[in-house]
């Protein structure tokens, strides 16, 4: 799970820790228009295949990332299509 945050923080999501009465400890973001993005272990069967798509601000991930579309793998082997803008990101995409 350590490797997933660092993945995304990477891109740009600020994480905080949570825990919530007996669940598991997982990471939180906020994205700015309120969305909550949260990474948990897998405690019990594997989640399957899922896809993720991301807007960022291409100048705030780590290394930059030049406006337009990406595809890029997290640790655990999930393509996340990220739309790096050049500007702050929430500006919409073809």
């Amino acid at each position: 799970m350590e490797e997933c945050r660092a993945f995304y923080s990477a891109l740009g999501l600020s994480f905080t820790k949570e825990k919530h009465g007996d669940g598991p400890v997982h990471h939180a973001a906020v994205l700015e228009d309120g969305t909550v993005v949260e990474l948990y272990p897998v405690l019990s069967a594997p989640t399957g295949p899922v896809r993720l798509g991301l807007e960022i601000d291409g100048r705030r991930a780590a290394p930059p990332l030049p406006p337009g579309r990406h595809v890029v793998t997290d640790p655990d082997g999930r393509k996340v299509d990220v739309w790096a803008h050049g500007t702050r990101a929430g500006g919409g995409h073809p």
